[in-house]
């Protein structure tokens, strides 16, 4: 007679998130303000101005942009409002940032904005390893936004986890 295998794993009810399945599907490019300073320290109005409307806007068009300055100037504030004003109707996102601030700002929100009802009273892993690197502040994130719903909050993998958080039992 043959032995009758079962998936402990799968019949065990517990619930997996894939923090990696929040980044930020589209294509993330930057735009930098180090590009249009005279001399790499100082950004000219009037020059400034005139770059941007001989820019090309066909490379942000349908991309999220990161707006950063890689130079140590200071660029006054209406710039940036500038920058926002065109690329704004092309792109689908302007943020502040190098490209990895902006994809790590996205992830952060779209973790904000996981409904969390699936999770209400459920046993809860947070995927622990995958083809990027996660960082620090989404897996505070994702605790902040389970402990107070979640029955069990572990890391790892559903085959090897490390507990968490475990919801007191109510008497």
């Amino acid at each position: 007679m043959s032995e009758v295998f079962t998936n402990k794993v799968a019949e065990s009810g517990i619930l997996t998130i894939d923090l990696e399945s929040y980044f930020p599907k589209e294509e993330i490019v930057v735009f930098d303000i180090k590009d249009y300073l005279f001399m790499g320290l100082i950004l000219k109005e009037k020059d400034f101005r005139a770059a941007l409307k001989e820019l090309s806007l066909e490379k942000y068009e349908h991309k999220i942009v990161a707006v950063t300055c890689s130079a140590d100037a200071i660029i006054p504030m209406w710039a940036y409002m500038l920058i926002a004003s065109l690329l704004q109707p092309v792109c689908i996102h302007v943020m502040l940032g190098n490209a990895d601030e902006v994809q790590n700002k996205l992830l952060l929100q779209k973790i904000q904005r996981i409904d969390v009802a699936a999770f209400i009273d459920n046993r809860v892993v947070v995927k622990g390893c995958g083809e990027k690197p996660i960082p620090e502040e989404a897996y505070l994130e994702i605790t902040n936004k389970l402990r107070p719903i979640a029955k069990s909050i572990m890391f790892g993998e559903p085959c090897s986890t490390v507990p968490v958080y475990k919801k007191a039992k109510e008497q």
